[in-house]
């Protein structure tokens, strides 16, 4: 009998408001084992998060949010550590080519499970100008305004 994988996502909504994406890659992570439970019941937070290429020349993720286990006691982690992210060392000096460009930056879009894994889609991106945001905001409530006026 074949099980259904699960399909938690925890997806950066801020990212897509913030910036602009180029890039997408995906990336395995390195956790210990009350992260990856913690995270299958949903209690990651990617909001404040970013990456960076070490001086060792790793990918690593920074101030990503994983809430310690409710059942995890001696062995729980500290919920803002680093973590390494996964990649073949080519793609990863692709990626520091694109960073050294003025003004990218590397930003997780979600963290999601693949095969039993967990797998993070990082994305080149720019940052927003306040006048981008604002027409963002506007072209979201013209589709909502579209929306209600269909139904």
């Amino acid at each position: 009998m074949k099980r259904k994988p699960t399909s938690s996502v925890i997806k950066n909504k801020r990212a897509f408001f913030e910036y602009e994406v180029f890039k997408r890659y995906e990336a395995g992570i390195a956790l210990v084992g009350t992260e990856v439970k913690s995270i299958r019941a949903g209690q990651a937070y990617l909001g404040d998060a970013f990456c960076q290429i070490n001086t060792s020349g790793d990918l690593e993720i920074h101030q990503m949010e994983i809430k310690p286990y409710e059942q995890g006691n001696i062995f729980n982690h500290d919920p803002k550590r680093r973590r390494t992210l996964l990649m073949h060392k080519k793609e990863i000096i692709r990626l520091a080519i694109e960073v050294k460009e003025k003004g990218l930056s590397i930003i997780p879009l979600k963290l999601y499970y693949k095969h039993n894994r967990v797998k993070v889609e990082i994305a080149v991106c720019r940052g927003k100008k306040l006048y981008d945001k604002r027409q963002t905001i506007k072209e979201r409530e013209q589709k909502r305004e579209i929306k209600s006026a269909l139904q």
